[in-house]
């Protein structure tokens, strides 16, 4: 039984050091990680379970000769924080971390286990696309990780981390997930490489430009998080994985509140600009509301008219959605239509209350919008609003205006409560521009038409553009002092904790895609 055992450990030890010293070298020379490497960051300590350790690729007629262990990736279970992850790591020093047939099925198995026991899923992809030699069949087993990523979609939480190349038919797995992660310089995700692109098109582009991190994240709204390094872009998804649940029957993993529920948001008090023509910072009004100011953005360098993120509310974790000043005035056009739409969909689907902060004149107009698709793309938006069953605070700051603000969760479209502050506007549009279209006759035969508009204007403003008019007809639940937002808005969530909503039996809905 000894010489077994003897045997059994040559084995596992070929398996530890799958690949070979130079290629070893070579990661490390690069700044990369190995795979293994890569599970010991993201696991806690000794927390790691491998499966088909001693797995190898049957491709024997293909020009390859070596068969080492693990057949280039790494499969497992462990956990991070003390819950329950699965996770598989591709390994570059093997084949390039290129997917054969094996290769695959041990992804296709931990998938399947990560779904039937409700854990989340981790893919860290540092590989060369599909193995070559082994031609349909590595093709084939793409296929049933793409099926697998849809069938687990919105029943656990799905993460890729990006941390090399991931190319060609490699990068629609990514792409169907909740969240992808990539590090600046060392991260590249695209269909064809730039010399395939300077062939086809012309266009002479640098691989960075053409698929980076920065690309992904400010261009292509492909990468939902950067980060400098292998080391911070893993703890950042141990951070994530704080606010998420471990499946879709799960609630949200809630914590001891340190920040008193009660707490006054004074800074709020003298926070509005005199003018509604000024901007402000809703990054400022999130960190004031939630729990110890801690907010995690969402598509940070993307559609940054509107803000998305995770906090907590009372302990409890939340999303929150708010139109962004700061930028194009918090219009909506169609990257931030785009980028909030699926951010409230994976809010509802794992179970996240929505809190929602409104300041939007409008969508952006233009012809590009128009013909871009803003009508389908703010419906996106629209439907997944219409849609939510989560618990959902809407908090009117200042502008609310047209469709817009139907859009931005109102009580119309199944907001469970609507707040608005003093400050709040809500209208069809905005005084300028209702003034011209209501009094055009008037203005035209006035002897000072300046003059006139402005004192129109201004009657406008004083009868319109306040929320008194919605607080009459319910559209809003209550005008508040935006000292007591945090308070309302915890009150509100304690009070919709208990909340139970379904949707009609249907197979699903046809979202405007």
């Amino acid at each position: 039984m000894s010489s077994r055992i003897d045997d059994l450990q040559k084995r596992k030890e070929e398996a530890l050091h799958a690949g070979s010293e130079r290629s070893v070298q070579r990661q490390h020379e690069k700044g990369k990680m190995l795979a293994r490497e890569r599970i010991d960051v993201l696991l806690d300590p000794g927390s790691f379970h491998e499966l088909d350790m001693l797995s190898r690729h049957r491709a024997h007629e293909v020009g390859l000769p070596e068969r080492p262990y693990t057949d280039g990736v790494i499969t497992g279970w462990g956990t991070v924080e003390g819950r329950k992850v699965f996770v598989f790591s591709q390994d570059f020093t093997v084949f390039g971390g290129a997917l054969g047939e094996v290769f695959a099925e041990k992804i296709h198995k931990v998938m399947d286990l990560a779904e039937s026991v409700g854990a989340p899923m981790i893919g860290l992809n540092d590989g060369a696309g599909a193995r070559i030699q082994e031609g349909v069949v590595s093709l084939a087993s793409y296929g049933g990780i793409f099926r697998r990523n849809v069938k687990a979609s919105g029943v656990i939480p799905q993460i890729s981390v990006v941390l090399g190349p991931c190319a060609g038919g490699a990068v629609y797995s990514p792409a169907m997930t909740d969240f992808i992660f990539m590090v600046r310089e060392s991260s590249h995700m695209f269909i064809t490489g730039p010399d395939v692109v300077k062939t086809v098109t012309g266009e002479d582009v640098s691989l960075e430009e053409l698929g980076g991190a920065m690309s992904h994240a400010s261009k292509s709204g492909v990468a939902t998080f950067v980060a400098d390094d292998e080391q911070a872009v893993l703890e950042d998804v141990r951070y994530l994985l704080s606010f998420l649940p471990a499946n879709n029957l799960d609630a949200p993993p809630a914590v001891e509140c340190t920040d008193d529920p009660d707490r006054p948001c004074d800074a709020l008090s003298t926070f509005m600009p005199d003018s509604s023509n000024m901007p402000y910072d809703m990054k400022s009004v999130i960190g004031e509301v939630v729990d110890d100011g801690e907010f995690l953005e969402y598509h940070a360098s993307f559609g940054g008219s509107i803000v998305c993120g995770f906090a907590r509310i009372d302990g409890h974790p939340v999303g929150v959605v708010g139109n962004q000043p700061m930028m194009l005035a918090g219009v909506l056009n169609i990257d931030a239509s785009e980028k909030a739409a699926r951010f409230v969909r994976f809010c509802d689907a794992f179970n996240l209350p929505l809190l929602t902060f409104v300041d939007v004149p409008g969508f952006l107009p233009g012809v590009d919008q128009e013909h871009g698709g803003i009508i389908r793309h703010g419906a996106k938006l629209l439907y997944a609003y219409c849609e939510a069953t989560v618990p959902r605070i809407q908090v009117i700051t200042r502008k609310a205006y047209g469709g817009a603000y139907v859009v931005m969760d109102s009580k119309s479209v199944g907001s469970d409560i609507s707040l608005a502050w003093p400050s709040a506007e809500l209208a069809v549009m905005g005084p300028q521009g209702a003034v011209e279209i209501l009094n055009r006759r008037e203005l035209q035969q006035a002897a000072d038409p300046i003059a006139k508009r402005d004192e129109l204007v201004e009657e406008y403003t004083e009868r319109y553009a306040n929320p008194y008019v919605a607080a009459e007809r319910g559209y809003v639940d209550d005008v508040i002092d935006p000292v007591e937002t945090r308070r309302k808005v915890v009150q509100g969530f304690r009070m919709l904790r208990s909340k139970r909503e379904s949707l009609p039996k249907r197979k699903h809905g046809n979202v405007p895609l």
